[in-house]
């Protein structure tokens, strides 16, 4: 069976709901950063980065959104998690859209979700305003993507949609405006309203239980949207 460390709220939200497509067995572990366990031996020997979401399978530990859905999709065809490719150029261009949420917007998401945590507390509120202006750039050619099919591929669900919904799910429940965005927001509501989105949030719940139990739960300054979902 796999094990997926996880953290609720965090990028690890993507990993979880390709999981829940998949309908493959696993094991979710919870990492509590407020207790410093993403820096433990355990944690590091599992992920030398310190950071989830981390995916112990058969086959060694995969790190990473990106990786970790490519190596999904090739293991669980039937899922559907990527479009099919049956050239270079073709799976080329899918990882290039993967590497659009994970190296052009979410490195965003962190500066202006908690920027204080890139450039403290001096300077947060200039980091901040200078990643939502990219953010607003970068968002831009993803509505007007949206505006030609329901998902991000065209008419087919795929795990970029819950990468996408996961952004749009940080950013816009820490006070980023939908203005110029509705397709945006549009597919927010789709992705969400899938099984296996409300699966994730499911476990994701249940982590966040126990960490208030323990006293670990750590809560971002986010609006009302996460409190009805989480």
């Amino acid at each position: 069976m796999m094990r997926l460390w996880f953290a609720p709220n965090t990028c690890a939200r993507v990993t979880l709901t390709a999981l829940e497509e998949t309908g493959a067995p696993y094991e979710p572990r919870l990492v509590a950063f407020m207790a410093g366990e993403h820096r433990t031996p355990q944690f590091l020997a599992v992920n030398p980065s310190g950071k989830v979401p981390a995916l112990e399978t058969e086959e060694g530990v995969l790190v990473q959104n990106g990786a970790i859905l490519l190596w999904l999709a090739e293991t669980y065809p039937d899922a559907g998690l990527l479009p099919p490719a049956s050239t270079a150029a073709e799976r080329a261009r899918i990882a290039a859209e993967i590497f659009r949420c994970s190296s052009d917007l979410h490195p965003l998401v962190t500066r202006f979700v908690m920027p204080q945590m890139v450039a403290g507390e001096a300077d947060a509120a200039r980091v901040r305003a200078k990643a939502a202006e990219a953010l607003a750039f970068q968002l831009g050619a993803v509505a007007a993507r949206l505006s030609q099919g329901a998902w991000y591929f065209g008419e087919r669900w795929s795990a970029l949609d819950a990468y996408l919904a996961w952004i749009w799910f940080r950013i816009s429940g820490s006070g980023f405006s939908a203005e110029g965005l509705s397709t945006i927001e549009e597919h927010y509501r789709r992705a969400m309203d899938r099984p296996s989105a409300r699966a994730a949030l499911a476990r994701e719940a249940e982590a966040e239980h126990e960490l208030a139990d323990r006293g670990l739960l750590f809560r971002a300054p986010f609006t009302a949207r996460e409190e009805s979902e989480t």
